[in-house]
């Protein structure tokens, strides 16, 4: 494997971090920025809306550059939003940080994800993209609750100017230890990128991200009040639970990488179907203490795990290119901004067990999405899991890298 594509993991660590700081910092940040609760939520949804919106448009922008070009260039960005969140005096400046530091941190997953494409060789693609994904597992493991503790301690701007740091860190990493790519003469570039777009299959397949992800956040986003006002646990405990929670998501996306080349439909039909089954137990059981942990440890092993799979087959049905890994990026924000917001209005509508199925119905509509593919998988001859000529042009760029920083396979 690479090393870059370690190094691609540590910067996607940074971005996911800054995203989750908010969630952890809550009521101190509302005292400092002389905010109520309700306006630094608006904070969370507007760094996802930028991220599903903004991203792809500057994943546009740059697209003439050399790929780690991009890369750094994405964390100048980044860092600037970050130092203006850690200096930031008043709201309004706060929400423009959140907003910069949401496109920039998009269109790094798309840039990124497409640089595991360039680096790696077709056969181990799928193992690279979960190495580079442990970024987001560690992010939610990791990340979150130390962003927590040191805003906690020694107040929220610190948390910032720590992900200031990290990020700084991930961007020297990338400059010593991400390979300078060549591009091909003729490559499609821009317009054979867009064009992929006018492939109905293409946007099936994004929707099998978007309610796969959405399945798992409506149940997510609710676990805290669900872990104590149902079953029954102190707020003490969630904690724990929640990084019990993150280490299963890392168990499982490593799993999920080992097998998303080779196997990458049945991984994806099996993750929705098991994804179905533990929403559903954990709506039926979260009075139970014991099923409702073991239900909602197996989200954890089949949930946003799926996402070196999903990715896989978005590049194989597309191209590896930075836009179509962007757009796929913002396909699962859009997951997330759904499950979330629509478990809201269900759980107000029907209570505590209502965002638990609402993800088992999205898982189930997720694995519709995946039922024509399957259909087509039963024979080696028709194995969608092999590489696919659009996967080997669609990126304009030969898999010839320097040895400038690394990168050999």
């Amino acid at each position: 494997m690479p090393r870059a594509v370690y190094v691609l993991a540590l910067g996607i660590f940074a971005m996911v971090t800054s995203e989750f700081v908010v969630a952890g910092l809550m009521p101190q940040m509302a005292d400092g920025l002389n905010a109520t609760l309700p306006q630094i939520g608006y904070l969370i949804t507007a760094f996802a809306v930028a991220m599903a919106v903004g991203g792809p448009f500057l994943t546009v922008a740059l697209m003439k550059l050399p790929p780690r070009t991009a890369l750094l260039v994405l964390f100048v960005i980044f860092l600037a939003g970050n130092v203006l969140a850690a200096t930031a005096t008043g709201y309004s400046t706060m929400m423009a940080a959140r907003i910069i530091t949401g496109i920039a941190s998009q269109a790094f997953f798309g840039v990124g994800i497409s640089m595991c494409a360039r680096i790696t060789r077709p056969e181990i693609r799928g193992r690279a993209i979960a190495v580079a994904m442990n970024g987001l597992m560690l992010g939610t493991l990791l990340g979150l609750p130390i962003s927590t503790l040191v805003g906690e301690r020694f107040g929220w701007r610190a948390a910032f100017w720590t992900i200031t740091a990290i990020t700084v860190i991930a961007a020297v990493a990338t400059w010593f230890g991400v390979p300078r790519t060549e591009r091909v003469e003729g490559g499609g570039g821009f317009r054979q990128e867009v064009g992929v777009f006018k492939k109905p299959r293409l946007w099936l397949v994004l929707s099998t991200s978007t309610l796969t992800i959405g399945a798992t956040f409506s149940a997510f986003s609710y676990f805290n009040p669900i872990l104590t006002g149902l079953t029954g646990f102190s707020t003490g405990t969630v904690p724990v639970l929640l990084i019990a929670y993150g280490a299963s998501t890392v168990v499982g996306n490593n799993i999920v990488g080992r097998f998303a080349d080779r196997h990458t439909i049945p991984v994806l039909a099996v993750g929705l179907v098991l994804n179905t089954v533990f929403l559903t137990g954990f709506a039926l059981l979260a009075d139970l203490p014991a099923p409702a942990v073991v239900c909602m440890m197996g989200i954890g092993l089949v949930g946003v795990t799926m996402n070196p799979a999903m990715v896989t087959r978005v590049q194989r049905t597309g191209n590896a290119g930075p836009l179509v890994n962007t757009v796929h990026s913002s396909f699962i924000t859009l997951g997330i901004i759904l499950g979330s917001s629509i478990g809201a209005v269900v759980l107000d509508a029907w209570g505590l067990r209502a965002p638990l199925w609402l993800g088992a119905i999205m898982a189930l509509l997720g694995l519709a999405t995946v039922l024509p593919d399957l259909a087509r998988h039963s024979t080696p001859a028709t194995d969608l899991a092999s590489p696919r000529p659009a996967e080997q042009r669609g990126t304009g760029v030969s898999h010839r890298v320097t040895r400038q920083g690394g990168g050999s396979r």
